[in-house]
Formats: structure tokens, C-alpha cells, sequence
């Protein structure tokens, strides 16, 4: 989580020296709030039938891209912030479900997955001064947003693994990220509604010795599951979810 973590300074930093140098005027501003469709998480029953897996091709037209949000960055994610499973390790085995929606994995064992860095666009100020507008640049919400397909009843399966560690692993784990080491610390429910069943938590880490807030929502729909690891370098981490995001990778998936 760290890799990716630095590797998403690194990427807002220069989005926002690309939107901010040439700032005359006002931008839009991102809805980040948790908005109307909030609500208690979703109890669906986990019994669809039977299903094929769709494509990394297929998941790669459905995956939320530019088109789709007013006021963010769309990208594909680099090597540098994919891993492989196995790469990505909990001292505490129920607690590798989050570790992997974290990080750019999809819980479980999917057949297929894509892959896409979403920045918030930050607030355009002519009369910030350099220094301020990229300070401000590094305040944005970063999103990784992940979809993963699986075969018959894998994204139920992964879906619930997702759901019991944030019952599990509430009193935090630690992450090995390849040679890194994350200490999570706590793990607590937030309130989502999205495809046909969805759960949120507000994750509390240790970053060089500083309490660091991130937001991660999963939901999933029919045997496609779609993960959300939202961070902020603004004082106080992310407090509300990515609510426009989730919406617009809702919609694609029908």
C-alpha cells in the first residue's frame, strides 16, 4: 500500500501541476460527499446462478474511463502500482480481502481484472501562489478502482471473504506490501448502496508514524466485483467517500 501510496503523489502532483499552471479562471469542483444514495449496507441475497467470467478485454470496456465523470482524471494504472496476490500479504489471513482491495487486487480469484487511477481535478485558483495551488493539488481524492470478474459463484464468495474481514479485522492487521510493511489499525463500517450488494469502511493506517484515513467500498454486481481505495494527502485523510466515482462505475456495470 505504500508503493502505491508514494506512486499516487507522484501521479497528483503532476495532474495537478499539468491543470493548475495554466489556472485563469474557476474549474469545477468534485462532488466528494457521500450523497443520497448512502445508506445501511446492503443485505442482498448471495444466490445468483451460475456464471462465465467475463474478459480482461471485456472488463476494459467497462471499467469507469474519462468519459464518465466531470472533473476527474482518468488513468490506466502503471506497473508500478499492480502486483500480483501473492505479493500482497495480512499477518491475519481473514484480513487479506481488504489488503488485496487496497492494492489494486481483486479479492478472491478472479478470472479477469482492469485497472484505473481516477483523480478529482483540484479547485482552480488564479490568485493561489505555486507553492499553494500544488499543496492544494495533493489534497485531491485518488481513487483505484478495480473490477474483477469471476466464474459461478466466485464474486459472491469474494464478496462475503470482503465483508466478514471487515468484521474480522476491525481491530487492524498488518500489510506486507512486496518488502514493505503496513500497519493498519482500525477498520470501521461506513454506509454504501450500490449493484446488488456493497459494503464501506474508513481504514486507518500508519504512515511513518501518522495516523493516514482512506476510504475502500466494494460492491458487487451480478459476477463482476468492483473495489475502491480512495486516499487524500490533505490533513485528516479522505472523510467521505467517492461518491460521483461509484456512482459512474455503477452505472456501467448496468
Amino acid at each position: 500500500m505504500r508503493t502505491f501510496i508514494r506512486s499516487t503523489a507522484v501521479a497528483t502532483t503532476a495532474v495537478s501541476l499539468a491543470l493548475l499552471v495554466t489556472a485563469c479562471g474557476s474549474g469545477e469542483k468534485s462532488d466528494s460527499g457521500e450523497g443520497g444514495k448512502d445508506s445501511a449496507p446492503s443485505t442482498s441475497a448471495t444466490s445468483a446462478p451460475a456464471a462465465k467470467a467475463l474478459s480482461a478485454a471485456e472488463l476494459d470496456k467497462l471499467i469507469v474511463e474519462k468519459g464518465d465523470l466531470k472533473g476527474y482524471q482518468v488513468q490506466k494504472a502503471g506497473a508500478e502500482d499492480v502486483v500480483t496476490a501473492d505479493k500482497v500479504t495480512a499477518d491475519k489471513p481473514a484480513c487479506t480481502p481488504i489488503a488485496h482491495a487496497m492494492s489494486f487486487i481483486s479479492p478472491g480469484s478472479p478470472a479477469a481484472s482492469a485497472e484505473r487511477k481516477v483523480l478529482a481535478e483540484p479547485k482552480k485558483d488564479a490568485t493561489a501562489s505555486p507553492e499553494d495551488a500544488i499543496l492544494g493539488g495533493l489534497g485531491v481524492q485518488v481513487t483505484a478502482v478495480t473490477l474483477g470478474s469471476y466464474d459461478d459463484q466466485g464474486a459472491q464468495d469474494a464478496f462475503a471473504s470482503v465483508k466478514k474481514a471487515g468484521t474480522e479485522c476491525a481491530g487492524g492487521f498488518d500489510v506486507v506490501h512486496g518488502a514493505e510493511k503496513t500497519k493498519v489499525s482500525k477498520v470501521a463500517p461506513a454506509s454504501i448502496t450500490a449493484g446488488d450488494e456493497a459494503v464501506a469502511f474508513t481504514v486507518t493506517s500508519d504512515l511513518e508514524g501518522e495516523p493516514f484515513t482512506s476510504k475502500l467500498v466494494v460492491f458487487r454486481k451480478g459476477n463482476t466485483l468492483a473495489s475502491f481505495s480512495t486516499i487524500s494527502f490533505a490533513p485528516g485523510g479522505v472523510q467521505a467517500l467517492p461518491t460521483p466515482v461509484i456512482d459512474a462505475q455503477a452505472a456501467k456495470l448496468g
